[in-house]
């Protein structure tokens, strides 16, 4: 099995092909096609392949060993046709740089975070996501599930990718002990953290979308494997592992996917609706109505639990951070709740540094990631999904009635104008703000208005030519109004 914590020999890498190789060019193209602003993401077989992703391993483990001194990547995969070969090929190419590939087989990407945190050495998680069948990608962290992106390490693998020797056939098997090791700890923690197997009374509907949500369902209620079952009733939607997608797109930002679970919940009277994504990492809510619950909403629950906890283990005044697109709602509570908001950009490479350099014990994003200090900062959608179950026993109430009071504003959810020059839309945007009613203008993430009541940012796409456009109000005709002034003013110079 892995050992716990980083090795200091570092890996011997084989030499690498000549720069100018044929090779060379064509892995090029393609890493710098995939590689985003914090993850790697691409179509299959276009842009990437087992060559590639062979590649990937090796400079992977190259810089991890540059910057963390470790010689140690452990590796998982979701259930997408491609990724079991693609985390072969990785693995092999973490061990043709002379490090150690631990591979864990099919997992969820908040578990690969658990068990680079546990074991204390970076890791792979190949998937894409929400993505469509046809892409997959890699997400890679740092040992103790640190956060990865181009500064901290993305673009030195941009870089030596295209210059890593040609893929051979070295086989790494499976470490059955590891994975064993990974399932049991997680779901003892995940039970620890939010006492969800003593909840009682309750119907609770998953839709996994054939996505690692299908197994974890298993795994973490008990419902097919040890440990006992929880004592409420979870009736699973598309359990079954396909990375085909046969019934929807495992994406829950749209609202079609998330039609089945609401559909559910109404027909079985369930009390509760779970849909997750692809890579299981992020969770979107239903209400007992078969209404879709704010993220916002959820997160600010979520943070009175965390700073409660907290409080009660001594930290006078925990510190929660929000990213700047999450509703009035979520600082209001922290504060409310006796801890201290800390705004952020979006993203989870930069959330998870900033909890580290904080010591925060929770944070959230509109987007419905939610990362806690006891998972080692990771985002993990199963572990919000717990804390929402156990919530929602506590209470007398209905799911609709438990985050109303955390629900107080308006918001738009997030638009996308296309546009040749965003950063000149920006820079417009900003200096034409005093057009809007009296605002502060802050550019944390993009450019932000604030007003007494109401709040506006537009922020550009790190991988698209995008715009994107988030507005809060007090009421939905303010809303629409924002949302119609900012829009035209986007379009007018498109």
């Amino acid at each position: 099995m892995i050992a716990p914590g980083p090795r200091s020999s570092g890996p011997n890498p084989v030499p690498p092909v000549a720069a100018d190789s044929a090779l060379s060019r064509a892995r090029t193209a393609a890493v710098d096609a995939a590689i985003g602003a914090y993850d790697i993401r691409g179509r299959i077989p276009d842009q990437l392949d087992e060559d590639i992703l062979f590649a990937l391993g090796w400079a992977t483990a190259t810089t991890m060993a540059e910057l963390h001194s470790t010689a140690e990547v452990v590796i998982g995969h979701d259930m997408r046709p491609s990724s079991p070969g693609f985390a072969r090929a990785f693995a092999a190419g973490v061990d043709s740089a002379g490090a150690t590939a631990t591979l864990l087989g099919l997992c969820s990407t908040d578990q690969l975070y658990f068990a680079s945190g546990i074991f204390g050495v970076p890791g792979a998680m190949i998937t894409a996501s929400h993505n469509p069948a046809d892409y997959n990608g890699i997400k890679i962290c740092g040992p103790h599930a640190a956060g990865v992106s181009l500064t901290t390490g993305l673009a030195r693998i941009r870089e030596l990718a295209p210059t890593a020797p040609r893929a051979a056939e070295r086989p790494v098997a499976a470490d059955a002990s590891a994975t064993a090791a990974m399932r049991e700890r997680y779901v003892r923690r995940i039970r620890e953290l939010t006492h969800v197997d003593e909840v009682t009374g309750l119907t609770v509907v998953l839709d996994a979308g054939n996505g690692m949500a299908g197994r974890l369902l298993g795994e973490v209620f008990g419902t097919d494997v040890d440990p006992v079952r929880v004592p409420f009733d979870v009736i699973g939607l598309f359990t079954e592992l396909d990375g085909t997608f046969p019934n929807h797109e495992a994406n829950p930002l749209k609202p079609e996917n998330l039609v089945d679970a609401a559909q559910a919940v109404v027909d079985t009277g369930a009390d509760l609706g779970l849909v997750f994504d692809g890579d299981a990492d992020r969770c979107f809510f239903i209400d007992e109505t078969g209404a879709t619950m704010s993220a916002s909403a959820i997160g600010a629950l979520v943070a009175e639990r965390e700073i409660a906890r907290a409080k009660a283990a001594g930290d006078e005044r925990p510190t929660v951070i929000h990213n700047l697109i999450t509703s009035r709602s979520v600082p209001e509570t922290i504060t409310a709740a006796g801890g201290r908001p800390l705004r952020s950009k979006v993203g989870h490479s930069g959330i998870k540094a900033l909890m580290a350099e904080t010591g925060a014990v929770f944070a959230c994003e509109h987007s419905a990631h939610f990362y806690f200090e006891e998972f080692y900062g990771a985002d993990s959608g199963m572990l919000a999904a717990c804390h929402l179950i156990a919530a929602l026993a506590e209470s007398a109430a209905p799911a609709s009635r438990l985050v109303a009071d955390y629900d107080r504003f308006v918001q738009s959810g997030e638009i996308n104008f296309t546009v040749t020059d965003p950063d000149a839309v920006l820079a417009e945007f900003a200096a034409d703000a005093d057009r809007f009613p009296p605002n502060t203008v802050d550019d944390l993430d993009g450019i932000g208005l604030q007003g007494e009541d109401w709040w506006v940012n537009l922020r550009k796409s790190n991988t698209e030519p995008l715009v994107r456009l988030n507005v809060e109000a007090a009421d939905h005709g303010q809303m629409e109004e924002l949302v119609r002034r900012v829009g035209d003013f986007v379009t007018a110079r498109a």
